[in-house]
């Protein structure tokens, strides 16, 4: 089942006093359920903070992170857990090395309490692509694609409403970042997933997400359909910048 998600004035900054860095001033939007809604900028802008935030892997904002309705902060831990889950940009740092893949998903189920171990791990690791053999291999013996396979099935093993994806295939070569891609995109039209999606690549965002928000100092500047990227249809000119220099890279225009 997809979930909706509310950002309200979400503000956070590091230090404190007349030295505080405003990392997010205020930043607001809106995800239907089951939309895969990107947030891109440039490097710093804030976008994997908002991430964090409403994973209450950063927890000291102000502000409302709602889902469904609900504030994050009155869920429980376990609740929120089921209900949500992030996949990181790094594969080779997001999977520890001396525990097999058998481990990485069993652990969870555990936590959880859940039943069905043995099913749902082989579940888990056929809807990403990988064999069921591949459950008794560690990080080191599998290539960056099939990490970031093994750490999306590790999102998946409790089946959660929400997936946080943060530059999921930027670490990856070209090739199999399409993979990862597709992967994301059939799992979320099988499943109802909402996706919340950062990344640099505007290509990414016209394959995958139905609306993105561009961030520039912390800030959503603009929200745009994933059409006006094709045909530069931002009128904020940071974000009519941004687009123009992606079209000009890819040899849109």
């Amino acid at each position: 089942m997809s979930v909706s998600v509310e950002i309200r004035d979400l503000y956070i900054a590091f230090g404190s006093g007349p030295a505080a860095v405003k990392v997010l001033p205020g930043v607001s939007f809106k995800v239907k359920a089951g939309e895969c809604f990107g947030l891109v900028g440039e490097s710093g802008s804030g976008k994997s903070t908002v991430l964090r935030c409403i994973s209450l892997l950063t927890d000291f904002w102000k502000g409302e992170v709602l889902i469904d309705g609900r504030s994050v902060r009155d869920l429980a831990l376990i609740e929120r857990c089921r209900m949500l889950q992030m996949v990181f940009q790094d594969p080779y740092g997001s999977l520890h090395p001396r525990q097999s893949v058998r481990t990485v998903l069993h652990e969870p189920l555990v936590i959880h309490g859940l039943g069905d171990r043995e099913e749902r791990m082989q579940r888990a690791i056929t809807d990403v692509g990988l064999p069921v053999e591949f459950l008794d291999r560690f990080p080191h013996q599998l290539s960056g694609g099939q990490r970031q396979r093994v750490a999306i099935a590790r999102a998946l093993i409790l089946e959660p409403s929400l997936l946080l994806l943060d530059e999921p295939t930027s670490a990856l070569d070209v090739s199999v970042q399409a993979e990862i891609l597709n992967l994301l995109q059939r799992l979320r039209d099988e499943r109802g997933f909402t996706y919340i999606m950062v990344t640099h690549d505007l290509a990414v965002v016209d394959h995958m997400c139905d609306r993105f928000a561009v961030m520039l100092r912390g800030e959503v500047t603009e929200i745009l359909p994933h059409e006006a990227i094709a045909v530069n249809g931002a009128t904020h000119p940071y974000a009519r910048e941004l687009i123009g220099a992606s079209l000009d890279y890819e040899g849109i225009r």
